[in-house]
């Protein structure tokens, strides 16, 4: 009998992944949890019956959510990760030499174990001496932190659930709180296509104006995220409109360059009718 993965975008439209075998099953306080292996993408990340990430095109989406704002500032130090707890992010982040200390905030550490343990070259940035991983709410972190941070990067689930506390005014202002004068805010910012995911896509955007001086979402192109089309709030502590890097690359990676930094500021018609 041939085993398949859907996951609805909407209640006329989804994707359908035809499965080898789930490799894995777990619950814990905050969601549910599937690791399934596929012929298509690879290994598969599932919370809460959503697609977190692919072997064959999580690179699309670490890189990007990483190396836009960190080579958007010269000298990137101390940078902060909110969510992510499968590593991707990290990863991309300790690329960059600059970088002196990476906190990652990840409220259930099943991810983390899971990523560890199924994941090994998503999270191969655990083992570096500076990564320092805090199993706590991200909110009440960034809260209480007397940390600065150069880049925040939010890199959280869907805005329900546990998340949906990572997409309200207060939280952005308690993490402009913590940010250098130059500093960055990176959000997962959801595909402004479907209905539910475009209403997300619109609020979002509309409570970084309310905190940041500059904001403008960039996107990349992920097949296994809705539509394909998925964006990342971008919003400067500084106001500077700064949509190209800063600095050359000097490491390798699949998707990100100069280029792609560039183009990814450029909007559709009938996106910047929804950011009006």
């Amino acid at each position: 009998m041939e085993l398949w993965f859907t996951e609805k975008y909407s209640p006329n439209s989804g994707i359908t992944i035809k499965v080898k075998k789930e490799l894995a099953h777990k619950k814990s306080d905050f969601q549910e949890m599937s690791i399934i292996d596929t012929y298509e993408f690879g290994k598969i990340m599932v919370l809460d019956g959503f697609i977190m990430f692919t072997e064959k095109d999580e690179f699309i989406y670490h890189e990007m959510i990483a190396h836009v704002p960190l080579f958007s500032q010269e000298n990137p130090e101390n940078v902060l990760l909110i969510g992510g707890g499968d590593g991707g992010a990290v990863r991309e982040v300790l690329k960059h030499n600059s970088v002196k200390r990476v906190d990652l905030v990840e409220i259930d550490k099943m991810v983390v174990d899971a990523s560890k343990e199924f994941f090994p070259q998503v999270s191969s940035g655990f083992s570096d001496k500076r990564f320092h991983l805090h199993i706590e709410d991200g909110i009440k972190f960034v809260k209480q932190s007397k940390e600065k941070y150069d880049v925040v990067i939010v890199d959280s689930t869907d805005p329900i659930g546990p998340a949906v506390g990572l997409y309200q005014r207060d939280f952005y202002k308690n993490i402009y709180n913590i940010l250098n004068d130059d500093g960055i805010l990176v959000v997962q910012g959801e595909s402004p296509y479907y209905r539910d995911t475009k209403e997300a896509f619109i609020a979002l955007n509309k409570e970084l104006k309310t905190v940041f001086p500059f904001t403008m979402p960039y996107f990349a192109f992920i097949p296994t995220y809705p539509s394909g089309m998925w964006s990342l709030g971008y919003a400067r502590k500084d106001g500077k409109e700064i949509l190209e890097p800063l600095r050359q690359k000097t490491f390798e990676t699949k998707y990100y360059n100069s280029e792609t930094h560039k183009a990814s500021f450029a909007h559709p018609e009938f996106v910047k009718e929804l950011l009006k």
